[in-house]
């Protein structure tokens, strides 16, 4: 199959002279501390009246707006969440069996991949799912959907997600690796050689819950308030996207979106500030932790799930600065 190169496909649709912010992470790899990762959002120096984005960073404009000159791009840019976004439906039957499944091979495949590499776990959003940035040589391991596809430089291979032991052969060369998780809070591996039994429409479903996440968490952390930020990531350990802002004390917190898990059985986004809040106003609802949760049923059905979705999170951040 053909290898990605995610801000090198937005660029070229781009006219001469402008510059493209994506969400999803691209070549070449960083060997930078502390996060040996690119900065999609970010990284090309500050915005400027050429800069296209897919939030609002103060100057330049957004896919959106961009789009607006250029509706026969809405759904290529739809499928990246870069603009023109579709919305969240709510969760098929098969969705709470394939999103463990998929968890399984997050932790014992995809994110091992990465961490021989360079010592870390985290992944991102990748197209239809998520996946490892950049590392080693031009490298990436990622899921579309029910596939599995690893990248290396030019070459990209892909497998249907089978079983565990299939996808880590594509992932890690071998074996699954069941001993890096040790200690966490992650799922069983179970017997690597079972039927996965990936749901293709529930899969797909988990690939736009990233995708609708990262382009809800990035644009919270766009915001002036948002200082001091650190970067937006999947952890493979309880599978959610989350990002930590504001400064150390009783104003940070971690803004996340979940899949769901043993206490949510549906997807959920989340604010866990860093200390126990001091009133709680109505905000902090969590029973399995303290903090604050909007699960996607609460949602689906609003006009503009996005704007519902940072009027959750920007009122638990103003209370918490």
């Amino acid at each position: 199959m053909t290898a990605r190169h995610p801000r090198v496909e937005v660029q070229s649709l781009l006219e001469e002279g402008l510059s493209a912010r994506v969400l999803e992470p691209s070549p070449p790899a960083s060997t930078d501390p502390v996060w040996f990762a690119d900065d999609p959002v970010r990284d090309g120096g500050p915005p400027d009246d050429r800069t296209v984005a897919p939030v609002p960073l103060g100057a330049g404009r957004t896919w959106d707006e961009w789009l607006a000159g250029h509706p026969e791009h809405a759904a290529w840019a739809a499928d990246r969440w870069l603009g023109a976004r579709r919305r969240l439906a709510a969760p098929p039957p098969a969705f709470a069996a394939t999103r463990l499944a998929l968890h399984r091979v997050a932790v014992y495949a995809v994110s091992p991949a990465r961490r021989w590499a360079n010592g870390k776990i985290g992944l991102r959003f990748t197209m239809g799912g998520f996946g490892t940035p950049f590392f080693g040589h031009d490298e990436q391991v990622r899921v579309e959907g029910d596939r599995i596809v690893r990248q290396a430089g030019r070459e990209a291979r892909s497998e249907s997600l089978t079983t565990l032991a299939g996808a880590a052969a594509l992932a890690l060369g071998g074996p699954p690796d069941l001993a890096w998780a040790e200690g966490f809070d992650v799922p069983p591996a179970g017997d690597p050689d079972a039927p996965l039994g990936v749901d293709p429409a529930a899969a797909a479903l988990l690939g736009d819950w990233y995708g609708f996440a990262w382009s809800v968490l990035e644009e919270l952390r766009a915001e002036p308030t948002s200082e001091p930020v650190g970067r937006t990531q999947l952890w493979p350990e309880h599978f959610d996207a989350a990002v930590d802002l504001g400064p150390e004390g009783p104003a940070r917190g971690t803004y996340g979106a979940s899949p769901g898990d043993a206490a949510v059985d549906e997807p959920y986004l989340y604010v866990l500030p860093s200390e126990p809040p001091a009133a709680d106003g109505g905000l902090w609802n969590a029973t399995s932790f303290t903090g604050a949760i909007l699960r996607l049923g609460e949602f689906v059905d609003a006009v503009d799930q996005r704007a519902a979705a940072l009027a959750f999170l920007r009122a638990r951040r103003h209370a918490l600065t």
